[in-house]
């Protein structure tokens, strides 16, 4: 089967809840563009070639906050990845580098070093040289949303990504949009919160900190090992994620090109953008906390291009 793009490993608490709600229409002009964005993105990894999944059973539910948890899948969710590829593709070698720099726990407050501020300076200068970002760049000059200095635009990167801010009351700057969305954390104890990027993921897998429950999805979209997206039920450090989504395969500038967009052309605490890219129609979640992005997650609506099926009907 043709690798599909619905790589949304669909992690987010949120995803099952609402799915008939009332939805924003299609944004044709950010559909265009994520496209042209898909298929710049050439640090994406290829799904049987780069990496192999095992999806194995459907998750049973788990409310928000329970550490009890039937486990579907007694595999891993990752049987094998191309690190070599991870390790020498610029962008994610030096992304991978960031994942170590935070506190897990909201509530610590959180101490940059000389040298984490320099892995990050890097990080960005890489991404920045992607021809992903570069059209990213571009886009948000025509929209008046960034200047069109280049050093301008790595400060509001940095800001809206790494900017530190308080995520729990009475405590020090513990928390920032980087960690929340590619890293995740912990709260109070009880529940994880954020934690949507796929090599992260496989990473904790493989060190054993991260146990894969098995799929969530509905019967006409059930996942395959092909699949860009994945609807998914984990723990992690004995805490358990109900649902969560998150991109598989995708590079970080990739990731990070979609939300800063979304963050950029709307001022609103919440905003839902609905795309179509490549195979898949999904929302886009971004949520900001003050001048700085809270979270961002995909959330898969239809795969297998189900939703141009049925609008042919």
């Amino acid at each position: 089967m043709a690798a599909r793009f619905c790589g949304v490993l669909v992690l987010v608490a949120v995803f099952l809840s609402g799915l008939n709600a009332s939805r924003p229409a299609l944004n044709q002009e950010l559909s265009n563009l994520f496209n042209e964005l898909w298929r710049l993105d050439v640090n994406r990894m290829t799904p049987g070639t780069d990496y192999t999944i095992s999806v194995q059973g459907r998750a049973s539910f788990v409310s928000q906050g329970s550490h009890v948890v039937q486990d579907h899948a007694t595999q891993p969710l990752f049987s094998n990845v191309n690190e070599t590829k991870l390790k020498t593709t610029t962008t994610t070698s030096r992304f991978m580098k960031l994942l170590d720099n935070y506190e897990r726990s909201t509530g610590v407050t959180e101490r940059v070093t000389t040298e984490e501020q320099t892995e990050i300076n890097l990080f960005l200068d890489a991404v920045l040289q992607t021809e992903v970002m570069k059209r990213t760049h571009k886009y948000l000059v025509s929209k008046g949303q960034s200047s069109a200095d280049l050093r301008l635009f790595k400060s509001q990167l940095n800001s809206i990504w790494f900017n530190l801010y308080r995520r729990q009351r009475n405590t020090g700057l513990d928390s920032c949009g980087f960690e929340h969305v590619f890293v995740g954390e912990t709260k109070s104890g009880t529940e994880i919160i954020g934690f949507h990027n796929w090599i992260q993921f496989y990473l904790q897998e493989k060190n054993s900190f991260l146990d894969y429950k098995g799929y969530k999805a509905r019967e006409r979209d059930l996942p395959d090992q092909d699949d860009h997206v994945l609807n998914l039920q984990f723990s992690w450090h004995n805490l358990v994620k109900p649902v969560g989504s998150a991109f598989i395969g995708t590079s970080p500038e990739f990731e990070m090109a979609l939300f800063t967009i979304v963050f950029l052309i709307n001022t609103d605490r919440s905003t839902t953008v609905l795309v179509n890219i490549d195979q898949c129609q999904m929302e886009l979640v971004v949520i900001r906390h003050g001048r700085f992005l809270g979270t961002a997650y995909p959330k898969l609506l239809s795969s297998n291009s189900r939703h141009i099926r049925q609008h042919a009907r």
